[in-house]
């Protein structure tokens, strides 16, 4: 079974190939991605009706290529798979437009796919796949929550964030340093070269006995901080970048490590966009090392928001079967959808 994977939730468009065989792990065929990064950034950030635009203009192109990549034709697709949700609902409409479209044009069926999901069974693709049940964490954007997974399909939330995820906390703290956008990769650049004990900044709900996060106390110390420091940030910018990333590791380790402790497990994944971070890979390597714990990444051009991501949760979802693709071209899009609640979608 060959499926053909779309992502268009925000600012990159994805487009892959994955093929299946029996019960084993799919397997990437090809895969081609454009960043909207270089466009964002004269706005400081990602602008929605600009972002669904330009996923118009290159989506039909980079399935063009991955299918000369792959050496395959239309007609071979089995299956077409697209983002439907959270995301953008203007750049998620996009994706899920042309998806249904080609399936109706092949006459194949479509299948929906859960962003976070193919986040989280991203690390299937890379040299060290993991295996059910492992202990996730998913630090994607707006999204920083531990997840018990059993299975495909089968989450159970053990915590997650409360007000700022992760990711924003980086893009935030980076913006009140002056580092333009897209933040986070610019602020972990910066904190290599400074020292992460020169602040003492907070670890929002270290300690509060549960595994949610908060991450919005963080982002105000950091402001209290620039404002502190006047004209004198130039010179300590690389401190207070490295004192930042060091809070907000910190705790996504420390959690993470609570979160194994309290399920029992010996098995964790990292996934998302910050899970390209070299330091939480460091100190998380470190830690579970200790521990006689195996971690599990995705290989880091899969890190960021892709079309293989999709095109796997799909194929996965298919070989467990949990969902069946449909020859129905009426879609929907969902902004807003906890992975937790995806059996019930």
């Amino acid at each position: 079974m060959i499926v053909l994977g779309i992502e268009s939730s925000c600012d990159e468009t994805g487009v892959a190939l994955v093929e299946t065989a029996g019960t084993q792990v799919p397997v990437l065929r090809a895969h081609a991605l454009h960043s909207q990064v270089e466009m964002h950034q004269a706005y400081g950030g990602v602008v929605p009706e600009l972002a669904s635009r330009d996923h118009i203009r290159r989506v039909l192109p980079l399935a063009e290529q991955v299918l000369a990549e792959a050496g395959c034709r239309l007609p071979d697709i089995d299956v077409v798979a697209y983002t439907r949700g959270p995301g953008l609902a203007g750049a998620l409409l996009v994706g899920a437009g042309v998806a249904c479209a080609l399936g109706a044009a092949l006459g194949k069926p479509v299948l929906g796919v859960h962003h976070l999901e193919g986040h989280l069974l991203s690390p299937f693709l890379g040299q060290d796949p993991p295996q059910f049940p492992f202990i996730a964490l998913l630090v994607s954007g707006g999204h920083t929550q531990l997840m018990q997974v059993e299975g495909v399909g089968s989450y159970r939330m053990l915590g997650e964030t409360i007000d700022d995820a992760a990711g924003e906390a980086f893009d935030k703290s980076a913006k009140l340093l002056g580092l333009g956008y897209p933040g986070g990769p610019a602020l972990s650049r910066l904190a290599q070269q400074g020292d992460p004990a020169a602040f003492k900044l907070p670890r929002p709900l270290l300690h509060s006995g549960d595994l949610d996060f908060s991450f919005a106390g963080l982002k105000t110390a950091v402001l209290t901080q620039v404002n502190k420091l006047g004209g004198e940030l130039q010179a300590r910018k690389a401190d207070l970048a490295a004192s930042t990333e060091a809070a907000i590791v910190d705790v996504l380790v420390k959690k993470s490590l609570a979160a194994l402790e309290s399920s029992g497990l010996q098995r964790i994944v990292v996934a998302g966009g910050v899970g390209a971070n070299r330091l939480l890979r460091a100190q998380l390597d470190a830690a579970c090392r200790k521990r006689g714990v195996r971690v599990h990444y995705p290989e880091l051009a899969l890190c960021t928001d892709n079309g293989a991501m999709i095109a796997l949760a799909a194929a996965m979802r298919l070989q467990a079967g949990v969902e069946q693709a449909r020859l129905s071209y009426a879609f929907d899009v969902k902004p807003r959808w906890p992975l937790d609640a995806l059996a019930g979608a």
